[in-house]
């Protein structure tokens, strides 16, 4: 397995100069992050071939996009969607499936590189399944880090996959960690933007609505990770990933506020340096690097004009108003148990708040609860397969919903 922290300059996925065109395939087409993949796709027609894409339910946007790139096969996750999907794609040759098992056969198709972009846990099997075949993914789904990091890791280990991150700060990290010094490294950090409620009390984050969550000021992003962003949660889950994807210590990774969200990512190595990835908060730049890498392509992204910017400031967080970072760095250290547990309370919290069902400082106080609880119950035993996963995953969702129920009742 190769990551940012082996050989960048070995042979990789990118497509290059005489060669044939890259296969892909893309889990979770219709989202955010695939779609700005299939934008790279489209305004690179002669670099690509896309293998298969898959989707939920969305079953006419995802034809749509399967048409627009010419790919091989499409896949809804739910098999309600199939006969729109397949009524959709009627004419154009294209090849329709449906169910969570065809989503996990088109992952394990022949392709030169997979975009791993199915949110939730939806989106670990078909991901560790890609892994097997020692394909290059280019992973943005955080549950495989997150809830399976181990697993996760040790199959792409045992295939000789290689891992490439898409997550903007990972993939800064990835662009700027030397891997011939990596004994030499002191510390990697990923910066936060802070999320819309960095200047705001703790008082007045008591009475925050779900719509004023959702703003985040400098990215566009789906409804949970801008949730996640403005409680820091997203962060917290970043540094747990960043333990799996690069062989450092939990004392050498760090979170810096960065209301610009132009600096995404640095590495101080032990002589004093630190190299940083700049770039405008614009997920194409991250995705390209991965469809290109080990080379590069363009993208229309906008440049940075720093004369223009003139000021790029850094803050620490405070421990206060954000505990989410303090809950996910305990729950990396208690071991990947914790840390799936941690993502499932999580997600049932920021529904309950999207919901108005909960107070936005209630989301990391609930999270917490279900650790405490599950860890008190004996529930929190490393999991040894996928299954065991998905099962903590359940009593952790579970205990959740019973931890909101005791707040509002």
């Amino acid at each position: 397995m190769k990551t940012g922290a082996d050989s960048i300059a070995t042979t990789g996925a990118g497509p290059q100069a005489g060669l044939p065109p890259l296969r892909l395939t893309v889990l979770g087409a219709t989202g955010s992050i695939g779609g700005s993949t299939l934008d790279l796709v489209a305004r690179n027609r002669e670099r690509f071939h896309v293998v298969a894409l898959t989707a939920n339910d969305r079953a006419e946007d995802l034809a749509r996009a399967a048409i627009a790139v010419g790919a091989e096969h499409a896949v809804v996750a739910d098999p309600a969607a199939y006969q729109r999907l397949k009524d959709a794609l009627a004419g154009s040759g294209i090849t329709a499936a449906a169910g969570p098992q065809a989503v996990r056969e088109a992952a394990a198709r022949p392709a030169d590189m997979v975009i791993a972009a199915i949110v939730g846990a939806a989106g670990l099997e078909p991901t560790i399944a890609a892994a097997a075949r020692g394909t290059t993914i280019a992973l943005a789904n955080k549950e495989c880090l997150v809830c399976a990091g181990d697993l996760f890791m040790a199959v792409a280990r045992g295939a000789c996959a290689t891992i490439l991150p898409v997550d903007s700060e990972h993939n800064a990290v990835f662009q700027v960690l030397e891997r011939g010094n990596l004994d030499q490294v002191e510390k990697l950090t990923l910066t936060a933007s802070g999320g819309p409620f960095r200047t705001l009390s703790l008082e007045a984050m008591r009475g925050v609505t779900p719509e004023a969550a959702l703003r985040h000021p400098n990215w566009s992003m789906g409804a949970r990770i801008s949730i996640d962003s403005a409680t820091m949660m997203n962060k917290g889950f970043e540094i747990i990933e960043a333990s799996h994807l690069f062989p450092l210590g939990p004392e050498q990774l760090e979170v810096l506020v960065h209301p610009q969200s132009v600096v995404h990512g640095m590495v101080q190595y032990r002589d004093g340096s630190l190299l940083a990835q700049l770039g405008a908060p614009d997920m194409r730049t991250p995705i390209a690097h991965c469809l290109a890498w080990p080379r590069r392509m363009a993208t229309p992204a906008q440049r940075l004009d720093l004369a223009a910017l003139a000021t790029l400031s850094f803050e620490a967080p405070d421990p206060l108003r954000f505990p989410a970072l303090r809950i996910a760095r305990e729950a990396m250290v208690a071991g990947t148990a914790a840390t799936a547990a941690l993502n499932a309370a999580d997600e049932i919290a920021v529904r309950a708040f999207l919901d108005r069902g909960i107070g936005f400082l209630d989301i990391a106080a609930t999270a917490e609860t279900v650790l405490e609880r599950m860890a008190a119950a004996g529930d929190l035993a490393e999991p040894g397969c996928v299954d065991d996963v998905l099962g903590i995953d359940g009593i952790a969702r579970g205990r959740a919903l019973e931890a909101i129920a005791a707040r509002v009742g």
